[in-house]
C-alpha cells in the first residue's frame, strides 16, 4: 500500500530552544492558526476528541520543529501558508520565516524482510492495564515479549485506521530498550526509547503508541544507519585490498631479487670453477 507522507520543518526569526517546548506546546501554537481545520488540532466540530490514528503530529527533536502528515493530513499541512505566521510559546511571539517540505509517496505495509526502527522520542508503550502486567514481571525477557506483543498491537491498530489490511503475521523484535521517565498532561509515565526491528515498512517520523500527536513514539528507519556502517565496511575492505596488494607487489619484488641475486652467485660460481 502507497501512502502520503509530509514531513514540514520550521524555522524561526528567534530560536525557541532555550524555552524547553515540547512537541504539545507546538501543537498547540499550531491549532490556534487554524481552529477550524479538524485535521490540526484532532477534535470534531463539538469538540470531541478524534480517537482514530491521528493524520497530523507534531515533534520536537532535538531543536527541530516538525510537523507531519498522513494521506489527508499530508495535504493539509502541504498546502498551509505558514511563512510570515506568527506563534506563541511561553507568551513569546515567534515569526515563522521559512519551512522545509519533504511530501512524497511511501510503501506502508509488511514485507519479507525485517526492518530495524529507532524511537527519536519516548514510546508510550503501556496503558493502566498493560503497566500492572509489566511490573508484575520479574525477568527482562518475559517484559520483552510483552512489548514486542504491544508493539505488534500498535501497528495494527494503525493499520485498521488507514484502511489497510494486515493479511501476513507481522513479528517484532526488540533489538534494544531502555525505560525512560516522562510527563503526558502533567501526569508521569513510564517510556521506552531503544531500537526494533519488525516485517513491516512505516514511514519516518510515523509515531507508534499513545499520543502520538503530542510527539510521542516517533520512529525513524535503521536502514540509514545500516547503509552508513554497510558503506565504511566497503570502504575498509578496499583499504584492505589494496593493502594486500602492495604487498604483494612487494613481495614479488622480493622474490625478483632472491632470484637475481641465486642467479649472479650461479654465474659466479660457473665462472670460478672455468677458470
Amino acid at each position: 500500500m502507497k501512502v502520503l507522507s509530509c514531513v514540514v520543518h520550521l524555522y524561526f526569526n528567534n530560536s525557541p530552544n532555550d524555552l524547553d517546548i515540547q512537541a504539545k506546546d507546538l501543537r498547540g501554537a499550531i491549532a490556534r492558526l487554524y481552529p477550524n481545520e479538524i485535521l490540526i488540532h484532532q477534535h470534531s466540530e463539538d469538540g470531541a476528541v478524534k480517537y482514530n490514528y491521528p493524520l497530523v503530529q507534531y515533534k520536537y527533536i532535538s531543536g527541530k520543529c516538525l510537523i507531519v502528515g498522513i494521506n489527508e493530513g499530508a495535504k493539509v499541512i502541504n498546502n498551509l501558508n505558514l511563512i510570515g505566521e506568527t506563534v506563541t510559546f511561553f507568551r513569546q511571539e515567534f515569526r515563522i520565516l521559512k519551512k522545509d517540505v519533504l511530501f512524497h509517496e511511501s510503501p506502508y505495509g509488511t514485507t519479507n524482510v525485517m526492518l530495524s526502527y529507532s524511537f527519536l522520542t519516548p514510546w508510550l508503550a503501556l496503558n493502566e492495564k498493560n503497566y500492572e502486567k509489566y511490573q508484575k514481571l520479574g525477568r527482562w525477557i518475559e517484559r520483552k515479549e510483552l512489548l514486542e506483543s504491544i508493539l505488534i498491537g500498535n501497528i495494527i491498530s494503525i493499520s485498521k485506521s488507514l484502511g489497510y489490511t494486515v493479511d501476513e503475521p507481522i513479528t517484532a523484535k526488540i533489538i534494544d530498550m531502555k525505560e525512560v521517565n516522562t510527563r503526558l498532561k502533567g501526569t508521569p509515565m513510564l517510556g521506552f526509547l531503544g531500537t526494533f526491528s519488525v516485517n513491516f515498512e512505516i514511514p519516518d517520523y510515523w509515531g507508534i503508541g499513545k499520543s502520538v500527536s503530542r510527539g510521542f513514539g516517533t520512529i525513524i528507519r535503521g536502514q540509514r544507519t545500516e547503509d552508513r556502517q554497510q558503506r565504511t565496511e566497503d570502504r575498509q575492505q578496499r583499504t584492505e585490498d589494496r593493502q594486500q596488494r602492495t604487498e604483494d607487489r612487494q613481495q614479488r619484488t622480493e622474490d625478483r631479487q632472491k632470484d637475481e641475486q641465486t642467479s649472479s652467485r650461479a654465474d659466479k660460481q660457473r665462472t670460478e670453477g672455468q677458470t
